[in-house]
């Protein structure tokens, strides 16, 4: 892909409530009758991660890790939401296509379809003359808060440990250096 950019009037602030949404989700994949939002991970944190597009190349290597890495984040109490502008059609597909073929299959938590493209708009990743998203990262912490960001250009993928490692720092409620490991000492 090349390179792109977002045009919005970005809502999501650091530390600031993150921008409320509701979205059509794969939560039932039969029915595709039960939305995400925002209020259903109060009292955990969230990990949302906006992708391009469902069937395409580095997005499935992102949304597996992930997934690989999902107990890690329910261990630190995290969940994880995977949203793109496709519909929630394109997502059960996607998600019944096997990992050799390109596919999500076995994805362990659900995805999102920002069919009005309003949240990808909020969250300050939306390429507009392309209706997709930029990849973005955005960690809410259990009461709301917006904490951690980080959006960048469609061809380089986004790194579970990074996230889970920035989660775990946070949670210490410290001054944590940088490369900061789980287990060591924060700053005075």
């Amino acid at each position: 892909m090349t390179a792109a950019t977002a045009v919005a009037a970005e809502k999501a602030m650091v530390g600031q409530p993150a921008p409320d949404f509701e979205m059509a989700s794969t939560k039932n994949i039969e029915k595709l009758n039960e939305p995400v939002k925002l209020s259903d991970y109060r009292g955990k944190w969230l990990v949302m991660v906006f992708y391009p597009l469902d069937f395409t190349f580095v997005c499935p290597t992102e949304l597996t890790t992930f997934s690989d890495r999902y107990q890690d984040f329910v261990d630190i109490g995290a969940d994880v939401i995977g949203i793109s502008t496709d519909s929630v059609y394109s997502h059960r597909a996607w998600l019944n296509t096997p990992r050799d073929n390109g596919g999500v299959e076995g994805l362990k938590y659900p995805l999102a379809a920002d069919a009005t493209k309003k949240v990808a708009a909020d969250y300050g990743v939306l390429i507009e003359d392309r209706g997709i998203a930029l990849r973005g990262l955005f960690v809410i912490d259990p009461e709301g808060i917006l904490r951690y960001k980080v959006v960048h250009d469609l061809n380089v993928g986004r790194s579970a440990e990074e996230t889970l490692r920035v989660i775990q720092a946070l949670q210490t409620g410290g001054l944590c250096q940088a490369e900061w490991k789980p287990g060591q000492k924060t700053l005075n």
